[in-house]
């Protein structure tokens, strides 16, 4: 059974992201599944760090972008979803490539929700896990309604 609550596609994704963060730095959404969001990004000049690895902050926009997404396409129209809390373990680091994120709910509530953030190199190994807790905003009211 699928956790999205709004009409979710990855065209719409590809939409969404144009002239943000995300698209300056080349992230790409790249699967949607029942329960689960996947995205990637390169690691190249807009990405390494000087010693010539992925910048961490980088893995944490990837983190951040596939965990704030999930949790906006999984509450109720009208809501939205706001970081309160990440963190993010780097394990290994990668210096060429693509980090792939694959992001999953771990706690779908009425007022927060929290998503890991799993990520990896082209060989499957884990660069970096993040885990992200967004507040679930309901629609304003609207005066004289």
């Amino acid at each position: 059974m699928s956790i999205w609550k709004k009409p979710i596609s990855l065209s719409l994704l590809s939409q969404t992201n144009a002239n943000t963060a995300a698209s300056h730095l080349g992230i790409e959404i790249t699967e949607l599944g029942d329960d689960f969001l996947r995205g990637r990004v390169p690691v190249d000049e807009r990405t390494r760090q000087p010693f010539g690895i992925l910048h961490g902050g980088v893995s944490v926009v990837l983190a951040e972008t596939l965990g704030s997404i999930g949790a906006f396409y999984a509450c109720p129209e009208g809501h939205r979803g706001v970081g309160l809390d990440i963190n993010a373990n780097h394990i290994r680091a990668a210096s060429s490539g693509w980090v792939t994120g694959t992001a999953r709910a771990v706690h779908i509530g009425r007022t927060t929700q929290v998503w890991q953030i799993d990520m990896v190199n082209d060989a499957g190994e884990l660069t970096c896990v993040s885990r992200i807790t967004m507040a679930m905003l309901a629609p304003k009211p609207r005066p004289g309604l």
